[in-house]
């Protein structure tokens, strides 16, 4: 069995350079799964929408973001410090929380 998943990622090893925005095989425990690499692009966290800031202030009350992020989906990463917590939290334009 291990040899089949070697010679499976020799294979797609071998088939061409892998970009950001590709779905990458990833092998956990002999088992190939796909993910799906974003790429985030730092913003001021001042261009966050009006929808996403809203969101972080009503779930995330004493929340004060770090770092901002958007991707080619628009959808927006959040790096920010809740308390004595340091929180990764990902939304979309409207203000809806996603689990990437």
């Amino acid at each position: 069995m291990k040899n089949v998943v070697f010679a499976t990622a020799l294979v797609l090893g071998s088939l061409g350079s892998v970009t950001a925005t590709e779905i990458t095989p990833i092998f956990h425990d002999g088992i190939m799964e796909s993910i799906f690499i974003q790429d985030f692009t730092e913003i001021e966290s001042d261009a966050l929408p009006e929808a996403v800031t809203m969101a972080l202030a009503k779930d995330f009350p004493e929340a004060i973001i770090s770092k901002a992020y958007v991707n080619g989906e628009v959808q927006y990463k959040l790096e920010v410090t809740n308390g004595e917590e340091e929180l990764v939290l990902y939304a979309d334009a409207e203000g809806n929380w996603l689990e990437l």
